[in-house]
This record gives structure tokens, C-alpha cells and sequence, in this order.
């Protein structure tokens, strides 16, 4: 090989390792919130936390950096491991808003973890302003006051699709995606709000593209918790 030859294919793996090292950008966030209820009420057990059971309300899932083509960016810093020091102060609000019922029980720290190292590298926020920018998002979107204010309770009883799209709209601003599952007798049931933000973590904004998750029956049902 001539030392030409060399150094050009140097240049081309130190090119290919700087786009290894850089996040990647992306295009949105979606905001996502779980109603416990429909979490628990599965084949699947749930586990309350070590805390305690939690309020009747939607907990986040996550916020998760997204591509207009519907794909996403994962794991976009393996060196920027999650510290809980660096959340400390927003601990109690992440176990209300944010908490686990994966089983066993735990207090919420290895669910925090892995949305961190999985979606949050990729957020292009610090750890610390990552969960607060997404404290305060559930906060803006207030889903169950949303939903209560049209008649629309968590009690066990079926709702149309269409209603429950248009109460958030009607609250939020914008068209949510709404993902659902099954209760052991196969009812589909409101599991997931999906709802749209922009880069910055800071506005809400219509969905640039929806999900591909499991979708809805035209009637669904809102169980209790």
C-alpha cells in the first residue's frame, strides 16, 4: 500500500470514529405518560414501590428523542452513566410523578437509570435539567384533570377513542397519540399518552409523526387504581 493510500484510509476511520463520539441530533421529543391502572391491570403483575403506592394519577414513562422517520436515537453516551447525586433535589417529585411498578419492588432509581442511559444521552440536556424539563412537562399537561373536566373517569368504564383524543386536545393544545393493552378478560384499555415537544424540551407541538405501538379498539376501557 502506498503511503498515500495510508493515510487516506486513517483519515476515513478517524472521520468514522468523530461521528461515533458526537450525539447525534434529532428532530423531537415525545412525552410519555402510563396510567397505572391499565399497567397493573394485565396477566402481568405489578409491583408498587418501595415508597408506597402511589397517587391515582399518569406517571411519565419517559421523554424520548425521535426522527420524523420514526426511527430514534438510543444510547448516545455509554460514559455518561446515571448519578443520582445529580438529581437529588428533584427525588421526591420523581417518585411521585416518575415511579415504578416493574417488580420487584424498587424506589424508582433503576427505572431513572435507564431511561437516562437510553433516551436522555440523546436529549442533548444535562442529567439534571433532562428529568426537570420532564417534571415540568407533566406537569403542563395535567392528562387526568384533562380528562375529568369532559366526564371521562378512571372507574373501570369504556369510553370512545375519539373522546378521550379529543378531551387532551381540547386541554392541551394538540393531538395526542394514545396507545393501548389488554386486561386478562381481552378488553383494550388506555395504557399510554403520547403527546409532542420540541427540541428544546420546552413546547408542546404536533406530532410530526405517530408511533408504531400497539393501537386502540374504538372503545376503551379507563380501569381504576
Amino acid at each position: 500500500m502506498t503511503p498515500r493510500g495510508s493515510i487516506l484510509i486513517k483519515f476515513l476511520v478517524l472521520q468514522y470514529l468523530a461521528v461515533l463520539c458526537v450525539p447525534r441530533d434529532f428532530d423531537f421529543f415525545y412525552l410519555v405518560q402510563q396510567w397505572p391502572g391499565s399497567f397493573c391491570d394485565t396477566k402481568k403483575a405489578c409491583c408498587y414501590p418501595t415508597t408506597g403506592k402511589p397517587n391515582a394519577d399518569f406517571f411519565i414513562h419517559g421523554l424520548w428523542p425521535n426522527y420524523k422517520d420514526g426511527t430514534y436515537p438510543q444510547n448516545c453516551d455509554p460514559e455518561s452513566s446515571f448519578d443520582p447525586s445529580q438529581i437529588s433535589d428533584l427525588r421526591s417529585s420523581l417518585q411521585k410523578n416518575w415511579p415504578t411498578l416493574a417488580c420487584p419492588s424498587g424506589d424508582g432509581t433503576t427505572f431513572w437509570s435507564h431511561e437516562w442511559e437510553k433516551h436522555g444521552t440523546c436529549s442533548e440536556l444535562n442529567q439534571h435539567d433532562y428529568f426537570d424539563t420532564t417534571l415540568n412537562l407533566k406537569q403542563q399537561t395535567s392528562l387526568l384533570k384533562a380528562l375529568k373536566s369532559v366526564g371521562i373517569n378512571p372507574d373501570g368504564g369504556f369510553y370512545s377513542l375519539s373522546s378521550i383524543k379529543d378531551g387532551i386536545k381540547t386541554a392541551v393544545g394538540y393531538t395526542p397519540w394514545i396507545e393501548c393493552n389488554t386486561d386478562p378478560l381481552g378488553n383494550s384499555q388506555l395504557y399510554q399518552v403520547y403527546l409532542c415537544v420540541d427540541t428544546s424540551g420546552s413546547n408542546l407541538i404536533e406530532c410530526p409523526v405517530f408511533p408504531r405501538g400497539r393501537k386502540c379498539a374504538s372503545e376503551i376501557e379507563f380501569p381504576s387504581f
